[in-house]
């Protein structure tokens, strides 16, 4: 993904500067509203990645669609348009989220299937991931019908991918490596 390194240095500064202000919690809550909006709208991304709209006014778009944001996410929305790098907000918010959950003593666990978990399956997901991690575990669940079945587990850096696609592909490997049809 584009900008990941970026993003991380930001959200890390954020965080640090959230929290010397006290309002990492503000902050958090304001990344949250950011990532669902740039995720059911699809232009607001688009418009801040143009580069031939001006930088102004692309400051100034966020600045109405939050006008209820922390002071300090408006800092933020402004340092991102003196630097040029709007473009990667949502990923500064969504790595700005994942810092504070770990400073709040919680991991989010990513389970990505083919379609919904019902909620019984998504109760032991979550108990399964409890007991690979001694944090609080909060799940989310991604639809990606692309991985045909079964799912993909993600806490941390730790992946556990039992998919359908992934399995087909390590069959499709074994036998171009061996040779045999």
């Amino acid at each position: 993904m584009r900008g990941t390194r970026a993003a991380l240095r930001y959200a890390k500064a954020m965080l640090s500067y959230a929290q010397e202000s006290k309002a990492a919690e503000a902050v958090a809550n304001d990344m949250y509203s950011l990532i669902s909006l740039l995720q059911e709208n699809n232009e607001v991304q688009t418009m801040l990645e143009n580069p031939i709209l001006p930088v102004a006014e692309k400051e100034a778009v966020l600045k109405e669609l939050f006008s209820q944001a922390s002071p300090e996410t408006f800092k933020l929305f402004s340092l991102l348009a003196a630097k040029n790098r709007l473009a990667i907000l949502a990923v500064i918010g969504e790595q700005y989220v994942r810092l504070y959950a770990q400073t709040q003593g919680k991991v989010t666990a990513t389970v990505t299937s083919a379609i919904g978990l019902t909620p019984s399956l998504k109760q032991t997901v979550l108990e399964k991931a409890k007991g690979l991690t001694k944090e609080n575990v909060q799940l989310e669940n991604k639809i990606d019908p692309g991985i045909i079945g079964g799912f993909i587990l993600k806490i941390g850096d730790l992946q556990y991918d039992a998919s359908v696609s992934h399995q087909l592909k390590s069959i499709k490997t074994t036998l171009i490596n061996t040779n045999s049809i």
